[in-house]
């Protein structure tokens, strides 16, 4: 039931909110389940959202979550709830205002980080179906991560309102799942609000209320940040021990620097300062700081009069999957982007950069990405927020590379890739889940087959849903893989996957050479099989962008010493005979001789000039947009 706004105040104040009083929990589901949807109820519901100023996907903050119809950032709110009378066993507790902690988290493979560290800030979390789809890869994968932090987990059917809708079906299989009877799984609708306020009373009913000692010294897990042009740094973080309050001195413990709390409060949904935060409690800090490398995401907030002696269990570093290099088209914008990436690492810590250079693009940075959609998604808030113009290249894997002398090199860029004799390559592997229906089991084996996979098991989830699990290379699967599942199951297969080590594979650096002069901007690192493929492709799509020139230029690909594969520009030949109107022949053929003899010396002496269009053509990822999983 909605609290009016006096009753409202008096819960968001942490000197009335008592940590019995306090639910922390997460949403986490598939991608496109309904999520934001039902925070939107919950928002409504709660009242701390006024019906004039609400909006559909209102913690969507970003213009391209909202464009795209998807969570990147998790966001956290606070919602006072006084539980429906009858609802509880204890009546003494429902005539009580309860502050309610809300995560609402990405759904994508690419954003798994964020739910993780989502999950680390809460007791219980809110498994969120389908009722229409049932249970897909991503669930499955939320689901085993919410079980590793020991969760209270609430199982509950969303979009029950759709007329394709199979409730009863779908809450046999999550009960299966979870392990509860299946008349337990709740039924809701995010779009009408049904059953909303009876799964608040049960988020406060099931999870249990934050633990912590209020009289120890201040232990506060930082667990997100962002960058304010105003205020600086605004770090958000949840209270595990203690309290903070405003005008103490603080202490990071990793990199024990101190700072003035200039001020603290909570998000309901927007920024509501307070007298302070205790125990259990979800809140953010600002402390004036500039320096985007003063707020590490993991790291412990401490008092700096009474500081704690032991810091708080951290994140674990997210491992850069997919590799690409991100160049200013404009040269002179390079230390505008190291400043942008410094800022948005700031508020997205799954970010790795480091600075590269290229014969061809100029100064630039070699960045690490959880996935593709990862990679488009800072690419293109890098273009929005801080008005770049840039040029990625194709994404590479990492591999490891043994020479016949035992020594090892990491290659992270196809140019990085050491000649001479080599003794094994190891490329990283992921370990794959795919739901699909029964009736593409086959197609989907091909499929996988085709991408060099080893399956490792199958299992029927129900009579039509069958759950694949295999080991695929994953440098097989970071283009196209997930567009051509898609394609080949109608849209019904879903894909999960995480990093499974690596495995040796017979694996080659293709070169492109020009005039036979190599270009490491267009060498790349392929499978044996496929060298003479890419080889093709690549020639043939240089032929059309490289200008002709006043020679003959052979554009060749080559593995080691051995060309595979060659198309040629034709030269620009002049003319010479126009200005013979008769005569004898050999007049003609003495032109034609003079005219052989320059273009053969010109071919010596001169050089290829690619222009920069044609790098950014045959180089960037603009046809892999809109890869979404």
């Amino acid at each position: 039931m909605p609290i009016p706004a006096q009753a409202l105040r008096a819960s968001i104040e942490p000197n009335a909110t008592a940590p019995h009083l306090i639910r922390n929990f997460c949403i986490i589901a598939h991608i496109d389940h309904g999520k934001s949807t039902l925070a939107d109820r919950m928002l409504q519901l709660t009242g701390v959202v006024e019906p004039r100023a609400m909006r559909a996907q209102y913690l969507d903050r970003m213009d391209i979550e909202r464009e795209r119809g998807i969570t990147i950032k998790s966001q956290a709110v606070r919602m006072p709830w006084q539980p429906t009378p009858g609802s509880l066993d204890d009546d003494a507790a429902e005539q009580r205002a309860y502050a309610l902690n809300m995560i609402d988290t990405p759904g994508h493979v690419d954003f798994t980080y964020e739910v993780s560290r989502s999950l680390a800030a809460c007791e219980g979390a809110v498994l969120l179906v389908d009722a229409a789809q049932g249970i897909e890869a991503q669930t499955l994968a939320n689901l085993y991560l919410a079980m590793e932090n020991d969760l209270e987990i609430i199982p509950v059917l969303n979009k029950i309102d759709l007329p394709a809708a199979q409730p009863e079906k779908y809450a046999e299989e999550i009960g299966n799942l979870v392990g509860v009877d299946p008349a337990e799984v709740m039924r809701v609708s995010g779009k009408t609000g049904e059953g909303v306020d009876a799964l608040l009373d049960r988020i406060v009913d099931r999870i249990p209320a934050p633990t912590g000692d209020a009289s120890a010294s201040a232990r506060a897990m930082i667990f997100d940040s962002v960058y304010d042009i105003y205020r600086g740094v605004v770090t958000y973080v949840r209270v595990v021990d203690g309290s903070l309050n405003p005008r103490e001195r603080i202490a990071m413990m990793s990199t024990r620097a101190e700072h003035e709390l200039l001020e603290i409060g909570v998000i309901s949904p927007e920024p509501i300062p307070t007298k302070g935060i205790g125990v259990g409690e979800v809140g953010y800090l600002i402390t004036g700081v500039k320096d985007v490398r003063q707020s590490k995401v993991g790291d412990t907030v401490t008092g700096a009069a009474k500081p704690a002696s032991q810091a708080l269990g951290g994140y674990e570093d997210p491992k850069p999957m997919v590799f690409s290099g991100l160049y200013p088209i404009d040269g002179s914008d390079y230390p505008a982007l190291r400043e942008a990436l410094d800022k948005l690492k700031l508020n997205d810590a799954a970010l790795n950069y480091e600075p590269e250079t290229s014969v061809a693009l100029g100064f630039g940075f070699r960045v690490g990405f959880l996935g593709l959609l990862h990679l488009e998604i800072v690419r293109e808030r890098l273009e929005r927020e801080f008005d770049l113009d840039l040029i990625s290249t194709a994404p590479n894997v990492v591999y490891e590379v043994d020479l016949e002398d035992r020594s090892t090199v990491t290659v992270t860029n196809p140019s990085e890739f050491p000649g001479g004799k080599i003794r094994e390559v190891r490329e990283p592997v992921v370990r794959a889940t795919i739901l699909t229906p029964s009736e593409f089991v086959g197609t989907v084996m091909g499929l996988c087959t085709d991408r060099r996979g080893t399956m490792l098991g199958m299992d029927y989830l129900s009579e039509d849903r069958v759950e694949l699990r295999y080991t695929l290379p994953l440098a097989e699967i970071v283009f196209d893989f997930f567009d051509q599942l898609k394609s080949r199951t109608r849209g019904y297969a879903s894909l999960d996957y995480e990093t499974s080590g690596e495995q040796v594979a017979d694996l080659v650096k293709v070169d492109v050479l020009l005039q036979g002069d190599k270009v490491d901007a267009f060498s790349a690192i392929v499978h044996k099989d496929k060298a003479y493929d890419y080889g093709v492709q690549m020639t043939a799509k240089l032929k059309e962008l490289i200008p002709r020139q006043q020679f003959e230029v052979p554009i060749q690909a080559a593995v080691g010493a051995r060309v595979i594969a060659r198309e040629t520009v034709r030269a620009i030949r002049k003319d010479v005979l126009a200005k013979c109107y008769g005569g004898d022949i050999s007049r003609k053929r003495k032109l034609l001789e003079k005219q052989k003899e320059g273009k053969k010396r010109m071919k010596t002496i001169g050089s290829v000039e690619v222009p920069k269009d044609a790098f950014i053509s045959a180089l960037s990822t603009d046809s892999s947009k809109d890869k979404k999983k």
